[in-house]
């Protein structure tokens, strides 16, 4: 009975897409984040199954990091029909040992997505700390944060921010990049950290962070275009690093100028 049935159900089924030429829609088949983050790649649906409904929600006012920001039931019933979604970054805080954490996911979408409520994809997690913490204090208040050990990992620095690569690349994570040449290279998870007071040198893990950015970035664009402003330096959250940075730093002596004479 259940053989014939099924039967019965298959050949209905059939026949009714002969005739009306309607096939079943498949689901829509959700986002997967991009690297073990678990961020970069998500829905903005997603995001919030994950997190809840963010707090607020900022709107970037300039290239200087000046934002405004709304509480999330005026956003979804006012301000966001007066600027393009994707310009609202979600926005968590939490405390953690005293610091209080605030979390702020970008977003991109589609270009050719013409519907009028475009989906949206996080391509960039910015997480500040108030006040400043330790470099070495990161991996513990931020989960998602798990930078390689080993000495030899991608790592480079300037006198405000530390840029470490972490894990393969990823050929998906191109549709969240901006850079006009994002089909031609290959793009890892990047953890950039920055401090507004700048970084000391030699760098040290008790060195003071405001911000870590979680993106997706290039190590063949840094070392092609960006080698005079990213120096290389030993991955910071490697033993070897500890270990340098404990030894006791020999004073350099001074060459005495030998003068030139002419022939």
């Amino acid at each position: 009975m259940l053989l014939r049935l099924s039967i019965h159900t298959i050949f209905s089924s059939l026949l009714l897409i002969s005739i009306t030429g309607i096939w079943p829609q498949t689901p829509a088949v959700l986002a997967a984040a991009y690297f073990e983050d678990g961020y970069l790649g998500l829905t903005q649906t997603e995001l919030h199954q994950q997190l809840g409904m963010p707090q607020a929600v900022r709107d970037r006012k300039s290239a200087l990091r000046v934002f405004t920001y709304y509480a999330i039931t005026d956003w979804e019933k006012y301000f966001r029909k007066l600027v393009s979604p994707e310009n609202g970054e979600d926005v968590y805080t939490y405390t953690r040992d005293g610091i209080e954490i605030r979390y702020s996911f970008s977003y991109a979408v589609d270009p050719n997505d013409q519907n009028e409520n475009r989906t949206l994809f996080v391509r960039l997690v910015d997480i500040e700390f108030s006040p400043a913490v330790p470099l070495a204090q990161i991996p513990t208040l931020v989960p998602e944060f798990h930078p390689s050990e080993d000495p030899a990992s991608p790592s480079f620095r300037s006198n405000i921010w530390v840029l470490l690569f972490k894990g393969a690349a990823s050929p998906q994570a191109r549709f969240i990049v901006k850079e006009s040449t994002r089909d031609k290279l290959e793009w890892t998870l990047a953890y950039q950290l920055f401090s507004l007071q700048g970084l000391p040198d030699p760098l040290t893990t008790k060195s003071l962070v405001d911000r870590v950015e979680i993106s997706t970035q290039s190590i063949d664009l840094v070392k092609q275009r960006q080698r005079h402003t990213h120096d290389p330096i030993l991955n910071p959250y490697s033993r070897e690093f500890s270990q340098h940075a404990l030894a006791p730093q020999l004073p350099t002596a001074k060459k005495i100028p030998v003068p030139k004479y002419a022939d």
